[in-house]
């Protein structure tokens, strides 16, 4: 009697408990799901502010190396003429345009060597500045071996035969106190030698000096003047040498940091250092609300509050079921079903996911080997996308991506899988193929299919797509090797020209 008292009472217990432990459990796997998703997208953002990074140094390095092409050009000219011939120069750089080829330079000058009797070994004044113009018609003479962070540029300069600049420094031409607080500069030099003479050696250049031309730059100047443009939403700030200060700070993208004015921690930064003709550069890039918003995917929160509402769901069904509901049992099986199509489907197109495609693709594989089978794997990417989402908003983007999904569907037959799985990125698995010409075939189908407009909020849209196409076992044994090939296709459609269909490289041959 006391056994049966003892077990009624666990199982009761138990019985009690049960709506509790799954609610434990789904809130785990919600967590789980949230934490998969926020590396995600943190991993994305990174991807893109990586590159991001990268260009910025690309940029200016091809911009430091064409200023320095410039200047060797007026090193030339002293090759054939004296230093004196000013006429010389002075045409020379005209010709050059620099406010149409070369906005960043302030003033392209030159530099002569002296060597008097005295304490000083020599001194070197400035003889000539080009263009004679505005803030350059400041008194020439000025000794540039007397500033330290100068001479230090020019004796680099001087002995390794190559460009070099300087610190941060104030142009003689910013002089003026009346023109405000003189902007961040500094200074290209490039070493001018005896013609005709040896200078193969550090002993015969420094012997054979007879001066330098220089070109001097406005930071800021010589950065609106690099080739294509920064992201929007990103912070850079450079700084002279490799301290992070303020006295060392050279340029600044967002003056709304330097006054404090955003005090937000990035999401992501980082410093980068950089040799610049011999001198180092310290870039700092952090990212920006505006950034993040734009390529952060933002699915951890609605992920995280349906898993929390799910979980909830639930648990108030366990708990109906232990009350002795029979409809709760029914209840809870389509609520799991659902969190399972809700992991395994794109939210927007209920379209296979990645997670699902993959498994799918890993299926057909095993059966395609079992059965020494064919089947193609299809990538497509939408041409032209991102301008509708800017022009037309994303609610008019969201209704254009669910047509593109039902006219694939449309397209296949019920073995085979359409996915999305990203922005504007779908994929075809086409399953059980007896003849490889028929992924040609179904390739120029589903590019077709896109043709016709869509029409989304009262606009008339056109969009079409590049295919690339991969066909196991031809283009690969494996999934991820399928998927490069098929990818690497897509890629050279769209280069050569978009809304076409390119076979990868092993088939080119089988299906021209």
């Amino acid at each position: 009697m006391n056994r049966a008292r003892i077990s009624h009472a666990i199982t009761r217990i138990s019985l009690v408990l049960l709506p509790w432990f799954i609610l434990a459990v789904t809130l785990a796997a919600t967590w789980f799901i949230w934490d998969q998703e926020r590396q995600a997208t943190r991993k994305a953002l990174r991807s893109q502010f990586d590159f991001a990074l990268r260009e910025t140094v690309s940029r200016i390095e091809q911009r430091v190396l064409g200023y320095e092409q410039m200047l060797h050009g007026v090193q030339a000219l002293f090759a054939t003429t004296p230093l004196e011939n000013h006429a010389a120069m002075h045409r020379y750089v005209e010709a050059l345009q620099l406010d149409a080829n070369f906005s960043g330079i302030q003033v392209i000058g030159l530099v002569e060597t002296i060597k008097p009797d005295g304490e000083r070994a020599f001194h070197a004044p400035i003889i000539q500045r080009e263009p004679h113009e505005g803030g350059n018609r400041a008194p020439l003479g000025y000794d540039v071996w007397s500033d330290p962070v100068r001479r230090t540029a020019l004796e680099r300069a001087r002995d390794s035969g190559m460009a070099a600049i300087s610190g941060k420094v104030r142009l003689t031409e910013d002089s003026d106190p009346a023109s405000g607080p003189a902007p961040a500069s500094f200074v290209m030099y490039l070493p001018v030698y005896a013609y005709d003479q040896a200078h193969d050696t550090m002993e015969q250049r420094r012997a054979q000096l007879i001066g330098w031309v220089y070109a001097a730059f406005h930071m800021n100047d010589f950065m609106a003047s690099l080739y294509g443009h920064q992201l929007p939403g990103l912070t850079l700030a450079i700084h002279d040498g490799t301290d992070m200060t303020d006295a060392s700070l050279l340029y600044l993208s967002d003056a709304s940091v330097a006054m404090g004015a955003s005090q937000r921690q990035a999401a992501v930064s980082a410093n980068e250092y950089m040799v610049v003709a011999g001198h180092n550069w310290t870039l700092s890039l952090s990212t920006q609300e505006a950034f993040e918003k734009r390529y952060g995917r933002g699915m951890e929160v609605v992920k995280a509050v349906t898993g929390v509402a799910l979980s909830f769901l639930l648990a108030l069904l366990a708990w109906l079921m232990v009350n002795g509901r029979e409809r709760a049992l029914q209840l809870a099986a389509a609520m799991t079903e659902e969190l399972r199509y809700m992991a395994q489907h794109d939210p927007l197109t209920q379209l296979p996911n990645r997670a699902l495609f993959s498994d799918r693709l890993q299926q057909e594989l095993a059966r395609a080997k079992r059965q020494r089978g064919r089947f193609a794997m299809v990538f497509i990417d939408l041409d032209h996308f991102k301008p509708i989402n800017d022009n037309y908003g994303h609610d008019v983007g969201d209704r254009v991506l669910q047509q593109v999904a039902k006219r694939l569907q449309d397209c296949v037959r019920a073995m085979d899988t359409v996915g999305r799985i990203g922005g504007d990125e779908f994929v075809v698995l086409l399953a059980e193929l007896n003849d490889a010409d028929f992924a040609l075939a179904l390739a120029e189908k589903l590019r077709n299919a896109l043709h016709p407009l869509f029409v989304a909020s009262g606009h008339e849209l056109r969009v079409s797509c590049s295919i690339g196409v991969a066909v196991y076992p031809e283009d690969g044994t494996d999934a991820v090797t399928l998927m490069k090939n098929a990818d690497d296709a897509m890629y050279r459609a769209k280069a050569t020209g978009r809304d076409c269909v390119q076979l990868s490289n092993s088939n080119l041959g089988q299906f021209s």
